[in-house]
Order: structure tokens, then sequence, then C-alpha cells
């Protein structure tokens, strides 16, 4: 077999060189050539102009107890869970067992005497 290269010429392997960004002029040209003043001090950027007045306070008791059983659903959900996946391991276990044919496979508790 013969090993083909492509060939190569020198205008695939040329180096860009790129310029940062400068800040355009205080006046911009835009498309249709009329001149736009820039802005000298950007507004702030802050969340006032959303705010709205209340009409009444926050209940802070109501969040708070909102808070507390909406994090107890979450760790009875996450028990919940947790039981299920170990009771569905148990169960895999003990079918494992019986499929391969033995007959000790269901644990067996005696108390203590």
């Amino acid at each position: 077999m013969n090993n083909q290269r492509p060939i190569s010429s020198d205008e695939e392997h040329r180096v860009l060189q790129f310029r940062p960004r400068t800040p355009p002029s205080p006046g911009v040209q835009r498309g249709n050539g009329t001149m736009q003043p820039q802005r000298a001090t950007p507004e702030r950027l802050d969340l006032s102009r959303y705010e709205q007045p209340r009409a009444e306070p926050d209940n802070f008791r109501q969040r708070m107890l909102a808070n507390i059983a909406a994090l107890a659903f979450t760790i009875a959900l996450t028990a919940i869970g947790i039981w299920l996946a170990v009771s569905i391991a148990d169960l895999r276990r003990t079918q494992d067992c019986v499929l391969m044919g033995r007959r000790d496979c269901v644990k067996i508790t005696t108390p203590h005497i």
C-alpha cells in the first residue's frame, strides 16, 4: 500500500492576530449614519426598580411553619425512598437465593433466652 498524505499549503497554517476590543468613541455611528451619544455613567444595576409596596407586612411565623413542613416532607420522602431501596434489595437477594435452588433463604429470628 502506498501512504498518501494530503498536500498542505501555506494558507492552511496561517496565524491570525486578534486585537482587543476598544471602547467606542463618545459619538457612535449606527447603520443609517446618525450619531447617538453614549452614556457617560452606567445606571446602577440593582433590584430596587422591581420592588413593590406591600399591602400587609410579611408573616414570618407562617413562612417558618411552611419551611418546616416542607423540610419534614422532604425528610419523609427521603426515608421512604431509602426504605424502599433496602426492601427491594432484600427481596431481590431472597429471590436470587430461591432461584438457585437453596432451601435456607428466609431469615429465621430466634428470641434471646
